[in-house]
């Protein structure tokens, strides 16, 4: 039997003693090197990168952790974003302390692990261009299939089975599919530009499009109630946000790059069964005066009706409206109710000013494309049955009129709410799902930009 003398199992005690601190103060460390890499991707600054060069040659002491403390709080708190403690900074453990001053917000573990993955990509420095010359459709042979399926295990969307790759193949497709999908691609399995775009783009520049995105969204929802609308333009998605979860969710359609959707916040107060539509002058005179030109009887097949300045109803033959349509148009036109109406079955007013409102479409088979900046503005909802319905059950005052105006679809009603539902119009290119994977979406209407290395401004970051 081996006996140890008291001294000796006190110096084993203090020993580990001191590797468990040395172990905290590193893990210390590692949770202000992360965080601080997060803030840098957001907004690039001097002070930043001096913290993290500090954090990776030594660990951190009491007087440099101040000072970092004081950059991390001052983030958070110009960003709205709470963090876990306001109190830590009594406490005398400096793990406790940095824990403290995480961010309180959803899936910020993951959203750390895929930017410390995206790190790790761009520090390897192997991320070449891959060209590929026309499409690769499933079945083809190519030689940059081993490159591409290499490229699509980096960034975590599967493995081939196949080792030599000379042909595309089921396993490889399937990954294809799932990388499209999580891009707002069309998830057709074939390899063309959109999907190399995306495949070719640098980690660093996922990293940053990801972090900014992800303070966008946490700033956002920090500072939201209850209950709310919010469309996502870049990722064309409506969500209806009710006590915390989704409780509605629709693919959307909204305006085109050059007639883009503006970003905004107001609230719905009425909701319009049958809608007439009154259109306005950019579309008149840009899209449907052309149609008129070509054919005056454009005006009767579309069933609108046409008013002078006065308000007073115009009727003239279709040779009359042609010709008219070439020289100045002192008219306005407005869309009778029916089912060839461009608002469809419902209209959701709110206040603003770009005359901008959500609505059914009388052409639901444009949900089917992936990109849908097709409007000129307003938001066209596939989902309008269930956000009417929802309305109905929850807002509408007279539900016994709402049942009764379903009968007939050339009339128009009018409801009043029984309280207002807050829509929020945003513009969020990245975000981590409900099921932890990082979604990315094109900047339809380049709103960012990423690559000029310049920190943007809290209001540019705000507003995006």
């Amino acid at each position: 039997m081996r006996f140890f003398s008291f001294s000796f199992l006190v110096y084993v005690v203090l020993m580990s003693s001191a590797a468990l601190a040395d172990a905290r103060l590193s893990a210390a460390n590692n949770m202000l090197l992360k965080q601080l890499k997060l803030i840098n991707l957001v907004e690039p600054a001097p002070a930043y990168q001096k913290h993290m060069t500090q954090l990776a040659s030594t660990i951190v002491t009491e007087k440099q952790f101040e000072l970092i403390e004081a950059d991390i709080v001052d983030f958070w708190s110009r960003h709205q974003i709470k963090t876990h403690s306001t109190e830590a900074s009594k406490v005398n453990d400096l793990l406790v302390r940095v824990m403290s001053l995480e961010p309180k917000i959803n899936d910020y573990l993951q959203l750390q692990n895929r930017l410390s993955h995206l790190q790790w990509l761009t520090e390897q420095n192997q991320w070449q261009r891959i060209r590929v010359e026309g499409l690769i459709r499933p079945g083809m042979q190519s030689a940059t299939l081993p490159a591409i399926a290499t490229r699509l295990s980096l960034l975590g969307d599967g493995t081939a089975n196949a080792v030599e790759l000379d042909v595309f193949e089921d396993d490889l497709v399937n990954i294809v599919k799932r990388f499209q999908r999580r891009h707002g691609l069309t998830p057709d399995g074939i390899i063309g530009p959109d999907t190399m775009k995306w495949l070719n783009m640098a980690p660093s520049q996922r990293a940053t499009i990801l972090a900014r995105s992800f303070i966008q969204k946490s700033t956002f929802m920090s500072q939201r109630d209850d209950r709310f609308l919010v469309i996502n333009i870049p990722a064309f998605e409506m969500e209806l946000i009710n006590d915390g979860r989704v409780e509605l969710e629709s693919r959307v359609i909204v305006g085109k790059p050059f007639r883009q959707t503006p970003l905004l916040s107001s609230a719905i107060s009425n909701v319009v069964i049958n809608p007439s539509w009154r259109v306005p002058k950019k579309i008149l005179y840009n899209d449907l005066l052309p149609q008129v030109r070509k054919d005056g009887s454009y005006i009767e097949q579309r069933e609108f009706d046409v008013f002078d300045r006065q308000g007073n109803r115009v009727i003239k033959s279709a040779e009359q409206w042609r010709d008219l349509a070439f020289g100045p148009f002192p008219f306005r036109f407005v869309q009778r109710p029916g089912v060839n109406n461009t608002l469809g079955r419902y209209k959701f007013y709110f206040p603003n000013d770009f005359s901008v409102y959500l609505h059914d479409t009388a052409d639901p088979n444009l949900f089917n494309q992936s990109y849908r900046a097709l409007s000129s503005g307003c938001i066209r909802i596939e989902n309008v049955e269930g956000l009417a319905n929802w309305m109905a059950a929850n807002l509408v005052k007279d539900k016994q009129t709402w049942v009764d105006r379903h009968v007939n679809r050339d009339k128009t009603q009018w409801f009043a709410l029984n309280s207002t539902l807050n829509v929020h119009l945003v513009y969020w290119t990245a975000w981590i799902d409900k099921d932890n994977l990082a979604q990315f979406r094109n900047d339809i209407y380049q709103k960012q930009s990423i690559s000029d290395g310049k920190p943007p401004s809290i209001a540019q970051i705000n507003s995006l």
